[in-house]
């Protein structure tokens, strides 16, 4: 079986040949690669060939592919049981584990989180995060910014209207206008635009939702002071400020974006690292702001699969391993090769500059870094297409977006590392004789 041949035959049977939009190669041509194992910072794919893997499942693999740790945990859970549909004691001990990273994230002296809800994905953390402000202010209207994903319920899947301030427009088919006018989309980084639309709408407000370091339109990072003014905006607006840290919590820092940018969030978002590669994630909140989940409370949300004991045994294992040596090697790693595919972008004469926060980066093929969406998208970005094709020939496999973090591991050594290093000067030769379609 080749890639080619996997791809057709997913293709007959699965919409686009893949289960999540984004693993088609769509922005970057060809076909996929199919993996079939990973080991350390490896991925092999159907036709035996190995890949320095820079996606890492998107984020979660924060150890590396089947660490032993987190497999050892893994089975002596399946030897117990795929699933309950009932508590289990480790739950509770994964609440504990991810208020206590937290904990040293406070306001006004109490802990952001007290309390913590395990659901499957992160796009069901973020609809709940979303009705839960809903329920706790009386208030309909929910606060985003462009290029922000936060999963793919309805109302989350709106385009900005026409000004500063007006309400969105459907992003999707199959999403009702009524719903996405319920979401107010703003650019990134402009306080001067969320304080207009507070200005107009702030009655109706219940909440701004912000990714705590933006990493799906490539890396962006707050301006700084700008999650705080969210946070104050919101509160003295009688509305409450959701930070997701589904991409960046527990990878950032033992204590996510938050433990380097501490902010008086009201809800807090994980997913990814939380759950070690299994699906799982989770929203947390103060104790009293938690309680107005069902059953205590009138905001109902209910999961078969939340708490799934295979997936708790990961993202148990995950925190109980990623300690300071962990975040200290993946900063490194990051480090050492976000700074090499900039001195190579820039020995081939190639118009960019490195976009990193914490130990997330991208590249922006143009030289002003931009803050927002819109500065995101006037890059170069046909370069990437060439540059990932080229690395992934020299076995190093790159998101396939110029609009994605990459993502790095413990796992990655001095010898994955190197490979990486051995392929730029080759990938940024190809970005510069790219052209546009």
């Amino acid at each position: 079986m080749t890639n080619e041949t996997a791809f057709e035959a997913a293709s007959t049977v699965i919409p686009g040949g893949v289960n999540s939009p984004v693993r088609a190669y769509r922005s970057v041509g060809g076909a996929p690669r199919f993996l079939v194992s990973g080991h350390g910072p490896y991925v092999v794919d159907v036709e035996g060939r190995e890949y320095v893997d820079l996606v890492c499942s998107w984020g979660p693999l924060l150890l590396g592919h089947a660490h032993p740790a987190v497999l050892d945990a893994v089975h002596a859970a399946v030897d117990r049981g795929l699933s309950f549909g009932a508590s289990t004691p480790a739950e509770t001990e994964l609440a504990e584990a991810v208020i206590a990273r937290l904990a040293p994230v406070t306001a006004d002296g109490r802990p952001v989180i007290e309390q913590v809800r395990l659901v499957s994905t992160g796009t069901e953390a973020t609809m709940t995060a979303i009705r839960l402000a809903r329920g706790v202010t009386g208030r309909s209207l929910v606060i985003k910014f462009a290029g922000h994903y936060h999963g793919h319920s309805d109302g989350l899947l709106a385009d900005a209207g026409s000004g500063l301030a007006t309400l969105a427009l459907p992003a999707s088919a199959g999403v009702p206008a009524e719903i996405a006018a319920q979401t107010l989309v703003l650019p990134y980084n402009d306080p001067a635009a969320v304080t207009a639309a507070f200005a107009e709408y702030g009655d109706r407000i219940a909440a701004i939702i912000v990714e705590a370091a933006a990493a799906n339109m490539g890396v962006v990072k707050p301006a700084p002071g700008f999650n705080a003014f969210l946070a104050q905006t919101a509160h003295d607006n009688g509305a409450l400020l959701i930070v997701d840290e589904v991409l960046t919590g527990f990878r950032e820092s033992a204590a996510g974006w938050l433990g380097l940018e501490p902010v008086a969030a009201d809800i807090v978002t994980f997913g990814k690292v939380i759950g070690g590669g299994m699906p799982l994630a989770a929203l947390g909140a103060r104790r009293e702001m938690m309680e107005q989940l069902a059953p205590l409370g009138p905001v109902y949300q209910a999961g078969t699969l939340s708490g799934n004991p295979v997936a708790v045994a990961a993202g148990l294992a995950t925190l109980r391993t990623a300690d300071a040596d962990v975040y200290a090697r993946v900063d490194d790693v990051a480090a050492t090769i976000s700074t090499a595919v900039d001195e190579a972008l820039s020995a081939a004469g190639v118009e960019h500059v490195i976009s990193r926060a914490g130990n997330l980066f991208s590249i922006q093929f143009q030289y002003t870094l931009a803050a927002d969406y819109a500065g995101v998208q006037r890059q170069e970005a046909f370069r990437y297409g060439p540059f990932f094709h080229a690395m992934l020939e020299a076995g190093i496999s790159l998101p396939p977006s110029a609009y994605e973090a990459w993502f790095v591991s413990a796992a990655h050594d001095d010898a994955a590392v190197s490979r990486v290093l051995e392929a730029l000067p080759a990938a940024a030769r190809a970005a510069a004789a790219a052209t546009p379609a």
